[in-house]
C-alpha cells in the first residue's frame, strides 16, 4: 500500500483530500505540527507528499528542499498560486508535478496515480529510520536533523542504524562489534570505543548532543 503525506493547512482541504485517497487504497495521513513537517516525515516514510506553498513557519518550497536532502520521494504541489513562476518554481526546487487550486479530487487522484506509476515502476522508495528528529537515510547513509545534512562514514551509519533498530533498548557491544566486523577474526574492544567517540564527536557538530549513553558493562542506547 502507497503511503502519501498531505501537508495542507487548510484543515477542510487537506481531509477531504484525505477521505478520497482513501477510498482509492492509500494509506494516508496529514501533517499538523507545521514547525516539524520534516519530523513527520522521517516517522512516515510516504510514498508521495501533496505540499501546498503557503504554510505557517516555513513555505512549501523549503519543506520540498529539505525533504530532497534525504529522500527522492515525490512532491506534487497543491496551491492556489498557480502563476508560471511559482509553477517554475515548484519544479526547480525538487517537485514532481503541480495541482492548481481549486481542483477535482478526481483529477488530482490521477495524478496522484501516475506520478506514483511513474516513479515506483522501476525502482522501490529507499527507507527511513528516524527518532527524536534525528533522521537517517539507508539508501545513501546519510543523516539529518533541524534541516542540517551530514554524511557517515560506513561505521558510523552501521552503529546507528543498529541502535535506531533498537531503540528504547540496550544494545551489547558484542552485537555493535558483530555488525562491524562480522568478517574479522579479532577486533580489539578498544577499536568500539574509538568509533563511538568518533561517532559521537560527529553528532555533537550537528547540534546533536547526548544522544547514546553508555551503558557500562553492558553496551549502549539511544537516549530516552
Amino acid at each position: 500500500m502507497f503511503r502519501i503525506l498531505i501537508v495542507e493547512d487548510d484543515e477542510v482541504i487537506s481531509d477531504k483530500v484525505r477521505g478520497h485517497l482513501e477510498k482509492w487504497g492509500y494509506e494516508v495521513e496529514c501533517v499538523t505540527d507545521f514547525a516539524n513537517v520534516l519530523s513527520h516525515f522521517g516517522k512516515f516514510d510516504p510514498h508521495l507528499v501533496l505540499m501546498d506553498i503557503g504554510l505557517p513557519f516555513y513555505n512549501g518550497y523549503y519543506w520540498c528542499t529539505e525533504i530532497r536532502k534525504l529522500s527522492q520521494a515525490p512532491v506534487v504541489f497543491i496551491s492556489s498560486a498557480s502563476d508560471n513562476m511559482n509553477i517554475v518554481m515548484a519544479v526547480n526546487m525538487g517537485g514532481d508535478d503541480f495541482i492548481a487550486k481549486p481542483f477535482d479530487l478526481e483529477v488530482l487522484a490521477a495524478k496522484v496515480q501516475a506520478v506514483l506509476r511513474r516513479s515506483y515502476s522501476f525502482q522501490r522508495q529507499s527507507s527511513l529510520l528516524e527518532y527524536k528528529d534525528v533522521v537517517i537515510s539507508l539508501s545513501d547513509m546519510s543523516l539529518v536533523y533541524q534541516g542540517k545534512s551530514l554524511k557517515l562514514s560506513r561505521n558510523e551509519f552501521r552503529i546507528l542504524q543498529l541502535l535506531f533498530e533498537h531503540a528504547g533498548e540496550v544494545v551489547s557491544r558484542e552485537s555493535i562489534m558483530k555488525r562491524l566486523w562480522e568478517d574479522e577474526c579479532f577486533v580489539d574492544d578498544n577499536t568500539l570505543t574509538v568509533n563511538m567517540n568518533r561517532l559521537r564527536k560527529r553528532l555533537e557538530e550537528a547540534g546533536i548532543r547526548d544522544f547514546i549513553l553508555t551503558r557500562k558493562g553492558v553496551g549502549y542506547q539511544l537516549n530516552e
